[in-house]
């Protein structure tokens, strides 16, 4: 091993708030430094520190200070690295690099962060342990005393043997000391079952066949509680949960293509032209062909409890694999996410209703899962390339009185993680078939990893139950950049159409192999036998149990035709996509595994062993019923109320969720969380397109309403489905039954009375709302172990979850150009407001925002009393909608009537005169009943009646206010104004909460620049001003030109932006061909038969070793590489475009590139997080080919990256770049002045720089993307003249101008 110093690890914000941390706890801390240093394990006549490319491979980052003085006395040194037996995603990343450049000589690279921690004594061995935990995550990190014992991470050692279970000498007892010491949470007629069998095989089983057998039979993966028969106080119930569930889709069935049986449900999708390569030419084209809609959600509650970030990511990592997985490799396309946790406790914002009621040591804290978890998720979906476009956040810890008349503690420190989503397939890989024998059976990604070992078994027990040692196997890591790979794989495959190789796709997730190829041959309908050696392993001790169990992500399992195999080669070489061919299928039904370094067999079963069902389960529970109460509303103040209900994170601005996420990736976004000019996070709905040149889609929406369950756990469920539907039907969805649903359950089983809770919600939901609003389940998922318990001082403690079903709306829209917002509208003359209240007038407060933070647990609950209503209030607002007479919607739900009319004026920037005819004020303002507020033009008033009239909700509607343009919010009972408050005041306690969680989590100065934002009243919003006509095509007289110039949409592993790149270029009147960097290096493709070329963004190796620099030393450490791309750039017929990744890459290519003197680099954002905006920026004059004629037009691009702040070598070269007329864009403010304001520059660059080109105007780099807006339909927010195309596609047109 040889060890090389990187840069600083820690910005200057990042150390000072790590070194109050340390101070706090040990006052002796005076000061610390950190910086990365690299571990090399490489061959013996290879030495790292003398060769030039591996010291130019590690040159990323600012170079602060020099590395801490090993031995001085003033000095602890404290080295966190990743814990021995795992490898990094970072050294995944780092380690491809560096091979790719050639450094074939190093087996890995690993990096490490260095402390050199000065105190004014002696640190003893209690208190340096206290620092340790501070310094690093337990669950994925050690802490070492130096630099050598950094050995361990590269120690290996000769396989371990299996080992075997001894049941033939000591009977059942062997199988339940292993049950507890392996922990497989097996149930004990399971283990009765096992005895059984293997007795009757007359052998012991193997320590993989146990651990295989728990996989495949857990709670989380064979939902046995969804399958068990019921008896509930003594009478039998006639259907089981999943029966009730199925009962949906018979009942209605229509359009739905897929239901139950596989990774994800499939309905019926809008004809269109779906965009993609041509398998031979590689050159971009449009097929006319059905697309169809998959949907998944997915929960991953316990791996998010113990490690948040790698649990959400990998939580988000899984989801994906399963659409992809779908069917014969699908496509997915957008997501969602949610959050449920306990009180976050912020550290300078107390809440008056949170009370400290413990938690247990081997789990993370609320506020640690909100501050990690979230980013861990959106880290995984920005990497891979999805847009994450809508969610949902509660908090929840209270303690209530249960059935039993005892008090106890309901609350989420078993967090629920959401993680679905939709995509797309074609019509003829909907179905899975038969799988042929004598098929090759492949692992597709990533080795197997000691990770994520027991994952499937130990999220089937409560939390606390299990061993830490557990927790520790249960944690996995992520590697998205592993996964883009496999999904391009499965894009090229499902892209040929019927010559698609893959013959059975599967994900691998719970239980890793030991789950997915088991399931793989059994759902094909055969046998299959493995060779256990010829799995991918990263480590050589490693066990058969831990091979054939571990949870290592990233990977697929399939089955290949042999005559297929060589296509299926050649894409997997293309895309540098490891893949091995593990088994072959056998007509005989059995699974065989076998070994030969140890020339043995550790699994060999018939298959109805592992899949043949053990007695069925069976559970007798008991009812119950709490009492209700009456919620007394008579001494809350209503401005106190109005402060608490908009800090409630479950009502409050959730825009540190949203900003960390790239929400336009793909270009195929319409309608993401963010609404107006102001870009407010108030969206009901996502919105996607079917294609790029459709105006039909997708939308994606949810509901939740746990807390209504600990009071009537039947409304919550149809509460659930009601937010849902209120929320969806902001789209334009022609049918009520159009809409799908999935279900997600969470529930404490067999806790009091929550079984018999879990029975009534979904008898409820599936046999009673759904078939009567003509909607169906085909999709959803269980936790049943959502309770958490632990001794504090001897003294047992828990908390439970309440039974929290969380429901996700899936469905086609018409035209997404008809999506209603919820931003007033004040430029269409005299308006008023009117509330849909489905409950007429009831009012009920019980588990409402309101209840919540006055720590009231009585009175009735929210319902939705008559599904019939419901059916009503779809059809009355697609009739409006049709018509023109809706300028706005939002649905009432968290925080009732009162934050449903003030989020709309926070969209706007306006006021609001809140009008209440009622003789309990709070409870209308606040009640969170079914319904939702419409804004109507006065002249529109009496036809809106009438439809309403027509529709029975007459009874319903009620007039409640009217927007006004002087800021002021007022809220008026009978005549009097009771309440007012200014629209500023009121966002900035709405949006205080993100602000704190921002605060903490990112660059605190970024956070109060934002939060400042809010302040100005006189703030315009995004505006447009341009210096051209939008609607002119200067690239039409080429339109008839015979051929279409190529343009060579150049990509490396881990790019993820080329095909809304290519669509852009395509609309222009390009030809767009598929570069991958292989197609170079393997002389398939030279950039000499191209004019045009695109650096396309993503995240190039991860963005290891700086951002874009792994891809650009690939290229100048590759002689022939780098003499192509000199050529190119000599030729003076050429013009190329850098975008974001693509724009890093081509910045440090500068040595080649003609007049790029005193270019930047592009390092880490100032706000030291990934950005995610609508960015307003200024076209400046420059020599920009691609920006000809736009000088002085100012309008928004998208903005998704982490590393985007310019740095310069010198602050001399920013100058001379400026005079030389080399700025092509910057970053200004809505009023038009260039920034380096948070968040209006995203980045922090200086003197706003977003954009620059070369000296004659053939090349030009920027960091917004141009290529995701290019039509008017894609922008967040677009003012109301614009038609078809956006400003953006001007660049495109003009390179088409420019090549004549």
């Amino acid at each position: 091993m040889q060890a090389m110093f990187g840069a600083a690890a820690l910005p200057a914000f990042k150390s000072t708030k790590l070194l109050r941390s340390l101070q706090t706890s040990l006052p002796s801390v005076e000061s610390l430094s950190a910086r990365f240093i690299h571990f090399v394990d490489c061959e013996a006549d290879f030495v790292a520190a003398e060769s030039a490319e591996m010291v130019s491979l590690l040159e990323y980052g600012p170079n602060i200070y020099d590395h801490p003085r090993q031995g001085s006395s003033d000095n602890l040194i404290r080295l966190v690295t990743p814990r021995p037996g795992t490898i990094s995603p970072w050294s995944s990343k780092a380690t491809d690099i560096l091979h790719n450049c050639g450094l074939t000589k190093v087996r890995r690279i690993e990096r490490g962060t260095l402390f050199s921690i000065k105190t004014d004594s002696i640190v003893k061995d209690g208190q340096l342990r206290e620092l340790d935990l501070l310094l690093h995550d337990r669950m994925t990190q050690i802490v070492l005393n130096d630099i050598e014992s950094a050995r361990v991470l590269f120690d290996s050692a000769d396989p371990v043997p299996m080992q075997s279970v001894d049941v033939l000498e000591h009977g059942k007892a062997a199988l339940f000391e292993a049950n507890g010491s392996m922990g497989l949470a097996l149930a004990e007629d399971e283990i009765d079952y096992l005895f059984d069998k293997f007795s009757d095989l007359g052998r012991n089983p193997t320590d993989i066949e146990l651990m295989m057998f728990a996989q495949a039979n857990s709670e989380h993966c064979r939902h046995k509680i969804f399958n068990a028969s019921w008896n509930i106080d003594g009478i039998q119930m006639d259907k089981s949960l999943f029966a009730m569930i199925r009962n949906t889709f018979e009942e209605s069935p229509g359009g739905v293509l897929s239901a139950y049986t596989d990774n994800a449900a499939v309905m019926t999708g809008h004809d269109g032209e779906r965009f993609f390569p041509a398998p031979e030419s590689k050159q971009y084209t449009f097929n006319s062909e059905p697309i169809h809609i998959l949907m998944k959600v997915e929960t991953h509650n316990h791996p998010t409890a113990i490690a948040p970030f790698p649990g959400a990511s990998t939580g988000s990592g899984g989801e994906i694999r399963d659409e992809g997985a779908t069917g014969l490799g699908a496509k997915p396309k957008a997501g969602l996410t949610g959050f449920s946790v306990s009180n976050l406790h912020l550290p300078d914002l107390p809440q008056p209703w949170e009370e400290n009621k413990g938690k247990p040591g081997h789990i993370a804290s609320a506020l640690d899962i909100m501050l990690e978890g979230p980013i861990g998720g959106a880290a995984f979906n920005n990497e891979y390339g999805r847009p994450n476009l809508c969610g949902y956040f509660r908090t929840y810890e209270e303690t209530v009185i249960n059935e039993a008349g005892n008090p106890e503690v309901r609350g989420y420190h078993k967090p629920i993680m959401i993680a679905g989503g939709i995509g797309n397939i074609r019509e003829s890989h909907v179905s899975k078939h038969r799988i042929e024998v004598g098929a090759k059976l492949i692992v597709l990604g990533g080795p197997a990893m000691l990770i994520g070992l027991g994952g499937g078994a130990a999220s089937s027990m409560a939390s606390g139950i299990g061993s830490e040692d557990l927790d520790f196997a249960s944690v996995q890591r992520d590697n998205a950049e592993m996964e883009r790979r496999c999904q391009e794989v499965i894009d090229q495959c499902w892209q040929l159409g019927d010559s698609n190789p893959i013959a059975f796709i599967h994900d691998v997730g719970a239980g890793g192999l030991s789950n997915a190829l088991p399931e793989l041959v059994k759902d094909g309908s055969c046998g299959g036998v493995f060779e256990l050696r010829d799995i991918p392993s990263s480590e050589s001790k490693m066990s058969p149990l831990e091979i054939w169990c571990n949870e290592a992500q990233e990977r697929y399992v399939m089955a290949v035709n042999s005559a297929n195999i060589e296509r299926f080669d050649a894409i997997c070489r293309r895309e540098r996509c490891p893949y091995a061919l593990v088994g072959v299928t056998t007509e005989e039904k059995y699974i065989r595994l076998n070994d030969r370094h140890f020339d043995n067999s550790p699994i060999d079963l018939p298959m109805d062993l592992l899949f043949g069902k053990p007695p069925k389960m069976y559970r007798e529970v008991k009812s119950g019923q709490v009492t209700v109460g009456i919620f007394e509303t008579a001494q809350i103040d209503l401005d106190e109320a109005v402060k608490r209900v908009l800090s409630l994170p479950a009502v409050a601005s959730k825009s540190f969720l949203i900003t960390i996420g790239d929400r336009t990736i793909t270009g195929l976004v319409h309608r993401d969380q963010m609404v107006g000019p102001w870009q407010v996070p108030v969206a009901d709905a996502a919105v996607t397109l079917s294609s790029y040149k459709a105006y039909s889609g997708e939308a994606m929406a949810m509901g939740e309403r746990a807390p209504l369950a600990l009071f009537n756990a039947a409304a919550s469920g149809r509460m659930a489905i009601a937010e849902a539907v209120t929320n969806i039907v902001s789209t334009d969805v022609s049918n009520l039954g159009d809409i799908k649903l999935s279900a997600n359950w969470m529930v404490a089983a067999g806790h009091g009375c929550e079984d018999a809770k879990l029975y009534d919600t979904v008898k409820a939901v599936a046999m009673e709302l759904c078939p009567k609003l003509g909607m169906c389940i085909p999709v959803g998922k269980d936790s049943m172990s959502m309770r958490t318990v632990w001794q504090d001082n001897g003294k047992q403690k828990s908390n439970t979850a309440p039974l929290s079903l969380i429901v996700s709306a899936f469905a086609p829209v018409a035209d997404i150009r008809r999506t209603l917002t919820p931003q007033l509208c004040l430029d269409q003359g005299l308006s008023t407001l009117l509330l849909i209240d489905l409950a007429r007038g009831k009012n009920r407060l019980g588990g409402s925002a309101l209840a919540q933070v006055f720590n009231q647990t009585q009175g009735a609950v929210p319902d939705l009393d008559e599904p019939a209503d419901l059916v009503r209030l779809f059809e009355f607002v697609r009739e409006c909608r049709e018509r023109g007479l809706l300028l706005a919607y939002h649905d009432r739900s968290d925080g009732g009537l009162f934050a449903a009319i003030v989020e709309m004026a926070f969209a706007a920037h306006c006021g609001v005169d809140i009008a209440v005819k009622s003789d309990n004020l709070i409870a209308s303002l606040f009640a969170e009943e079914p319904g939702a507020v419409i804004q109507v033009r006065d002249n529109s008033l009496d036809t809106v009646r009438k439809l309403a009239a027509a529709q029975g909700l007459d009874s319903c509607l009620q007039v409640i206010g009217n927007p006004n343009d002087t800021g002021v919010v007022t809220v008026s009972s009978e005549t009097e104004i009771v309440y007012s408050s200014t629209r500023v005041d009121l966002q900035r306690i709405w949006s205080a909460t993100s602000y704190q969680l921002q605060s903490i989590r990112d660059n605190s100065e970024c956070a109060q620049e934002e939060y400042d934002k809010i302040l100005q009243d006189n703030d315009p919003g995004l505006n447009v001003e341009l210096s051209f006509d939008v609607n002119e095509d200067v690239s039409a007289p080429y339109v008839n030109v015979n051929t279409r110039p190529r343009v060579a949409v150049l990509r490396e592993q881990g790019v993820n932006g080329q095909t809304e790149m290519a669509a852009a270029f395509e609309r222009a009147g390009f030809a767009a061909i598929d570069v991958h960097m292989t197609d170079l290096i393997d002389d398939r493709v030279r950039l000499d038969q191209f004019k045009t070329m695109v650096a396309c963004g993503g995240f190039s190796y991860g963005d290891v070793l700086g951002a874009g620099g792994g891809w650009a030393k690939s290229i100048l450490f590759n002689e022939e590489l780098r003499q192509q791309f000199s050529e190119f750039f000599d030729r003076s017929d050429t013009l190329t475009l850098g975008v974001c990744n693509g724009c890093q890459m081509v910045s440090l290519l500068q040595e080649l590139i003609p007049g790029t003197e005193q270019w930047p680099r592009f390092v880490r954002n100032r706000s030291e997080q990934f950005e995610g905006r609508l960015s307003l920026v200024r076209v400046e004059n420059s020599n920009s080919m691609f920006l000809s004629e736009m000088a002085g037009s100012r309008f928004p691009l998208a903005v998704a990256h982490g590393e985007g702040r310019v740095e310069f070598a010198k602050t001399t070269d920013s100058q001379a770049i400026d005079h030389s007329d080399r700025i092509a864009l910057r970053y200004v403010d809505n009023q038009g002045n260039r920034t380096e304001l948070y968040p209006a520059n995203p980045n922090g660059s200086p003197d706003g720089i977003a954009g620059i080109t070369n000296s004659d105007g053939r090349v030009t780099i920027m960091m917004p993307h141009p290529e995701r807006v290019f039509r008017a339909c894609q922008n967040s927010w677009h003012p109301s003249e614009w038609e078809e195309d956006a400003p953006s596609v001007r660049m495109f047109r003009n390179a088409r101008k420019w090549l004549g």
